[in-house]
């Protein structure tokens, strides 16, 4: 008999479905994750954010811990206010005897921004941020585009947060408010001079003794936490070769010129890049200044640079760009200069005794070229929370710090070498590599499809490791794996 070209009769029930006499089993959910690499089931994330509210209340944990934080930077207070958001007992201290954050600008990816978002960061941060349209990649004599990533909507589409720009200090700011709204308590000029690794506490200049069921450092580079956890031998962070000057630049100076004004007609990242040398920009404050950051290689002994030549010095290293490029430079009327360092990696962030642990750049400090370093802190914060909210009991508390090292030192090693790459990518000198690295994101800038490009913000697998990360849930699924393999053994 011929097959009918006319859809069969279907009889439908409450477990299937008959087709063609066949029955045909119903299937309304999926019941597993694949466990092949895929992203073919993105599409259900959509539904599900439909269905959940962003800024829900989070779990809360089973087992209530009091929890020192040591610095009161981007990282630690990010830290502070995921621990606070599920009911932890938090007090940060910080030695500054004022909050403040040195710097201008800096980058919020959308694998930050989403998590700020989900801790109620919104009211704070949203009057002082920028949402960036794209970001441009510029050749270094004359301002061609040669790359090209389009972040809006793009990124919010598919990562579930926008990305964002904003000066330091607002996004500083806004953590801070938030921590205190949850509770936080934030003391300031206490500068912690000893660490009880087995009590645990924290001793204060003053000679003040606090203690604590966990003390988690953040505090920064020049950790002194970290040459105790690792037991006297300090891994200190390296010269990466690399320096950056670091200003703003007046905005109504830039629209009085048409050579520069072009820059501020929407929001955007420009990035001129050439031969050991790169210029990214963006506007801040809501559009109300002009961030630059000014990377060069510099190999001179830190304790020789002096402020007061530090304009002329970076006027200097970029003679010969682009003449639209260096009008802005020249309207810099003050800029710092900055060493790029880089963390070496180390054999562990958690003390023997299970109570005292590294978090942020202490850990795992990492020059700006993936403009991922803050973010990786907040994802830190992320990760502790989450994991410890999924102990029952506090003889679990080891465990579940073991799992937050595990994942986290992966994720950063990993962006640190990201980072690190840019530094390659990005610096060729005119020639052959240079022409390739250029030919290869010409399909983004013409708005060809493409599947893969020397821009790590464009390249396909690059991009969604980097911003469809979501460090609570994958915190959630190492935990997961952990105690399956103990159930078993």
């Amino acid at each position: 008999m011929t097959p009918s070209l006319e859809a069969p009769p279907v009889v439908s029930d409450t477990e299937g479905r008959i087709v063609n006499g066949i029955f045909v089993k119903r299937f309304t959910t999926l019941t597993t994750s694949p466990t092949h690499p895929t992203r073919s089931l993105e599409f259900m994330n959509k539904l599900k954010n439909k269905r959940d509210n962003n800024t829900a209340p989070p779990p809360q944990a089973q087992v209530r811990l009091r929890i020192i934080v040591v610095g009161a930077g981007l990282g630690g207070l990010s830290c502070a206010i995921a621990l606070a958001r599920r009911g932890h007992e938090v007090v940060v201290f910080e030695q500054a005897v004022e909050l403040g954050e040195v710097g201008a600008g800096i980058q919020i990816p959308s694998n930050s921004a989403r998590l700020l978002q989900s801790w109620g960061l919104g009211p704070f941060l949203d009057p002082y941020v920028v949402e960036p349209d794209g970001m441009t990649f510029r050749r270094w004599e004359d301002g061609n585009i040669i790359g090209y990533t389009k972040l809006v909507p793009d990124f919010k589409q598919n990562f579930g947060a926008p990305y964002y720009v904003v000066h330091r200090a607002h996004f500083h700011t806004a953590l801070y408010k938030r921590a205190l709204e949850l509770g936080v308590d934030v003391k300031v000029a206490s500068r912690v001079e000893e660490y009880d690794l087995e009590a645990p506490s924290i001793k204060l200049r003053s000679g003040e003794v606090f203690f604590a069921d966990l003390v988690v450092a953040a505090d920064g580079v020049k950790s002194t936490a970290r040459k105790l956890i690792l037991r006297g031998v300090d891994t200190p962070v390296q010269p990466t070769g690399f320096a950056a000057y670091r200003a703003t630049v007046d905005v109504e100076k830039m629209k009085a010129d048409p050579d520069t004004a072009w820059l501020l007609e929407k929001p955007s990242l420009n990035i001129w890049i050439g031969e050991n040398r790169h210029v990214m920009s963006y506007t801040i404050a809501a559009g109300k200044s002009f961030n630059m950051v000014l990377s060069h290689v510099d190999t001179t002994d830190i304790s020789t640079w002096k402020p007061d030549g530090a304009i002329d010095a970076m006027r200097k290293e970029f003679v010969g760009w682009d003449p639209r490029l260096t009008k802005v430079i020249n309207m810099i009327d003050s800029t710092l200069k900055w060493p790029l360092l880089s963390g070496a990696p180390l054999v562990t962030w958690i003390a023997p005794s299970n109570k005292v642990l590294l978090m942020g750049d202490a850990a795992h400090a990492m020059v700006p070229y993936m403009s991922q370093g803050a973010a990786m802190a907040v994802e830190d914060g992320a990760a502790l929370a989450s994991v410890l909210s999924l102990i029952s009991e506090p003889e679990q508390v080891p465990s579940a710090l073991k799992v937050f090292e595990t994942e986290r030192m992966k994720r950063s090693s990993q962006m640190q070498q990201a980072s690190l790459l840019n530094g390659k990518l990005w610096h060729f000198p005119d020639g052959e590599e240079q022409r390739l690295r250029d030919e290869s994101m010409r399909p983004e800038v013409e708005g060809r499809s493409f599947s893969w490009s020397a821009n790590q913000w464009s390249d396909p697998v690059t991009q969604w490791w980097a911003y469809g990360y979501d460090a609570e849930k994958e915190a959630e699924k190492s935990w997961a794996r952990v105690q399956a393999l103990a159930e078993t053994s």
